[in-house]
């Protein structure tokens, strides 16, 4: 199948927030994109320390599947800066959970 169906960007991020918040954890939306079709950007964060930045990246096929971009506090701040000026249809949404990144890849 070519491509994929997407759900509006908005409803995503508020189901992420939701599933998140009822584990215990919390996320917080550093950076409204585009209300429907906006990219998502996934910050994960433990006990205050970056351990990892999320994007879901286009394929060849026409599919868009969740790739980590960086690992640990490397460079995040200047990758989250260099993104969001590259795109200003960006979500940023920071989780603050163990294991954050379960959240993004269900």
């Amino acid at each position: 199948m070519a491509g994929d169906v997407r759900i509006p960007a908005h409803l995503e991020v508020a189901g992420l927030r939701r599933r998140v918040e009822s584990a215990g954890g919390f996320a917080t939306i550093l950076n409204r994109g585009e209300r429907d079709a906006g990219t998502i950007l996934v910050v994960c964060v433990e006990n205050g320390a970056t351990i990892g930045l999320h994007e879901r990246m286009p394929q060849m096929d026409g599919t868009r599947k969740w790739e980590e971009i960086l690992q640990k506090q490397d460079d995040a701040a200047a990758y989250l800066e260099r993104r969001g000026a590259q795109d200003p249809d960006l979500w940023i949404v920071e989780l603050d959970i163990a294991n954050g990144k379960r959240f993004v890849y269900e």
